[in-house]
C-alpha cells in the first residue's frame, strides 16, 4: 500500500506542463489501440469521403461551370479541396460520439480516480481523433489522384505547398475536433452527439465556396460565404495546390486565406478548448 502511495504521489508531482503533456499522450493511445481494435471505424470513416469524391466528380463534373468552361477536369480540380476541408470537419461529429460514448459508460468517472491532468483526457481524444484523420486524408489523396486531381493543374504549385495546404487541413480537422468535444460532453448519449455534430456542419461546408463559385451566388449568401471559416482553408488549399477557380472576392479572408485559416484555426482551438475543459470538470465535478 505504501509503494502504491509512493508512486501516485510522483506521478501527480512534477511540472504541471510536462505531466499534461504525458497524460494527454498516454490517452491518445490509448484511444489509437482502440480504434486498431475497431477497424471499422477506420473503414466507415473513409467510404463517405470516397463517396462523395465519386459522386460530386461524375454526376456533377459535367454540368458545374467554373470560370468560362464546365470542363470536368477543371472541376475535378476544383472540387478536392472542398472534399479534402469537408472530411477533416465532418470528423467533428466522431469526436463528439466517442466523448460522448465515454461519458455514458462512465469512463470519465475512472479518469477521475486518477492522478491526471483534467484537460488531458480531451486533449487526448483530439490527438487520437488528429491522427486517424490524417490516415483518412491520405487514402482520399489517393484516390483523388487516381480520380483525376492534379497539384499544379491551373497555376504552378510544389511538394512543400502541396503539404503546407495538407497541414493546413489537418489543424482545421484538430480545431473542429474540439467543437465535437464541446457537443460531445453537453447532450447525454453518443446518439445525440452524432446528431448534434452533423446539423451545423452541413450548412458551414455547404455556404461555402467548396462545391460551387461563390461568386454566382445571391449577394448576401455570397458574404456569409466569403466570411465563412471553412471557406477561407478551401480557398488557402486551392491556392496552396494550384487549382482552378480561385475566388476573385475583395473579401479579407478570400484575399489572404492561408492566414484567415490560421486566425481561424487558433481562434476556435482556444475558444472551444477553453469551453470544452471547463464543462469536462463542471461534468466530472
Amino acid at each position: 500500500m505504501s509503494a502504491v502511495t509512493d508512486t501516485v504521489q510522483v506521478t501527480a508531482s512534477g511540472n504541471p506542463i510536462s505531466r499534461s503533456v504525458r497524460d494527454s499522450l498516454i490517452v491518445a493511445r490509448r484511444n489509437l489501440i482502440r480504434m486498431t481494435r475497431i477497424p471499422e471505424m477506420l473503414l466507415f470513416g473513409l467510404i463517405q469521403p470516397v463517396m462523395f469524391v465519386i459522386l460530386f466528380t461524375y454526376v456533377f463534373g459535367g454540368s458545374m461551370k467554373i470560370g468560362n468552361t464546365t470542363d470536368p477536369a477543371v472541376y475535378k480540380n476544383f472540387l478536392m479541396a472542398g472534399i479534402f476541408a469537408q472530411t477533416v470537419t465532418f470528423a467533428t461529429a466522431g469526436a463528439g460520439a466517442g466523448i460522448a460514448d465515454d461519458m455514458h459508460k462512465g469512463l470519465i468517472d475512472r479518469f477521475r480516480s486518477l492522478p491526471m491532468a483534467r484537460g488531458a483526457v480531451l486533449t487526448g481524444r483530439t490527438l487520437a481523433d488528429l491522427v486517424q484523420t490524417a490516415l483518412t486524408l491520405l487514402v482520399l489523396a489517393i484516390v483523388a489522384l487516381l480520380v483525376g486531381w492534379r497539384p499544379g493543374y491551373a497555376e504552378p504549385t510544389n511538394i512543400g505547398k502541396v503539404l503546407g495546404g495538407f497541414a493546413l487541413l489537418l489543424l482545421l480537422g484538430y480545431a473542429f475536433t474540439w467543437i465535437g468535444a464541446l457537443i460531445g460532453l453537453s447532450v447525454r448519449t453518443p446518439e445525440a452527439a452524432t446528431s448534434g455534430g452533423l446539423i451545423w456542419l452541413f450548412p458551414v461546408t455547404f455556404i461555402s465556396n467548396a462545391f460551387v463559385d461563390s461568386g454566382q451566388m445571391t449577394p448576401w449568401l455570397r458574404h456569409v460565404a466569403e466570411w465563412n471559416p471553412f471557406s477561407a482553408i478551401v480557398q488557402a488549399c486551392r491556392e496552396l495546390f494550384g487549382a482552378p477557380g480561385l475566388s476573385q472576392s475583395g473579401a479579407w479572408p478570400m484575399q489572404h486565406p492561408v492566414w484567415a485559416s490560421l486566425i481561424y484555426a487558433v481562434l476556435i482551438i482556444v475558444v472551444f478548448r477553453t469551453l470544452a475543459v471547463r464543462k469536462y470538470r463542471s461534468a466530472t465535478a
